[in-house]
């Protein structure tokens, strides 16, 4: 890892020879297919925490362990071992480094390093993000919350990445259709907002820094949408699942006003949550891009 980084704006081919679980999209391609390397801390799960395993993206071969992962300031995720025989060595093709791969499907991975003397284990697999999925081991013990935010595309990305946080997926909420298609909440008829649901570890992080972060990063005040995106869909809003969440969102929503802030964002109670199309989840994650709807900026003291 480090060398020949994926400009993400580059353009292949769609992969072969693989034995995919789902189809990837032309970044996943690059880097699973064709041995490309996402940028340096711009992944999904550099930082990432939680009790768990990492999956191949391609196959869904269980690779590593939450135990085995530890920071090690490189910009890509780092593990100290693996799952069983489920990650192969060959020799990368600089003959300088050992390239890792799925050992069920030959999707690449990234590389592995020993002798630097990180861990006891002294080996440190580096991993592109884009090449794994996580899968919480008690997904069932996890609190959820539920943001709307404009488009769910942004509000994944910035929210997903918050240390605790260990699974999210983009959905539609609010409105009376069931199991309403894409195509039908973007008519405005339906009465859904495109929103967010957070699984996340209530140990690790409190409702109230998600709601702070919810805020962070998106335009609050604004009435008819968010940015270039207008209509009742793209509305901001928080679902609550009881009253003691109604009370912290309304008093994050005191505390910006009192800071001269105009909030334009809505408490409502949760309703039923379903599930967005398959190429929406994760959608800036699996192109390799940034969003262009959402920003981060710093509102709160910490």
């Amino acid at each position: 890892m480090g060398l020949a980084v994926l400009d993400v704006k580059d353009q292949f081919g769609p992969i072969l020879g693989v034995v995919m679980k789902k189809n990837l999209t032309r970044f996943e391609t690059a880097v699973i297919k064709n041995k490309a390397t996402e940028p340096p801390h711009s992944g999904l799960y550099c930082s990432h925490k939680g009790r768990g395993q990492y999956h191949c993206k391609a196959c869904g071969a269980e690779l590593f362990s939450s135990e085995h992962k530890f920071d090690s300031g490189c910009g890509w995720p780092s593990f100290d071992g693996q799952i069983s025989t489920n990650v192969k060595r060959i020799p990368d093709a600089d003959g300088r480094r050992t390239e890792i791969l799925c050992n069920n499907c030959d999707a690449h991975l990234g590389h592995v390093f020993e002798g630097e003397g990180l861990t006891d284990a002294n080996v440190r697999h580096c991993v592109n993000s884009v090449s794994i999925e996580f899968q919480a081991a008690d997904k069932d013990n996890l609190a959820q919350a539920i943001f709307a935010s404009g488009c769910f595309w942004g509000t994944q990305y910035y929210l997903a990445r918050v240390s605790g946080v260990l699974e999210s997926h983009v959905g539609y909420i609010g409105g009376e259709t069931a199991n309403p298609t894409y195509e039908q909440v973007c008519r405005g008829n339906t009465g859904h907002l495109e929103a967010l649901q957070v699984f996340y570890d209530s140990d690790a992080v409190s409702y109230k820094e998600l709601v702070r972060v919810f805020f962070e990063t998106h335009d609050f005040s604004q009435e008819n949408g968010q940015g270039p995106d207008i209509g009742s869909q793209y509305l901001s809003a928080i679902f609550v699942n009881d009253d003691k969440e109604k009370v912290v969102a309304e008093e994050v929503m005191v505390e910006l006003r009192s800071q001269g802030y105009k909030v334009a964002t809505m408490v409502k109670p949760v309703s039923p949550f379903y599930l967005a199309e398959e190429y929406h989840q994760n959608y800036y994650e699996a192109k390799g891009d940034l969003p262009y709807c959402h920003r981060y900026r710093e509102i709160f003291k910490r």
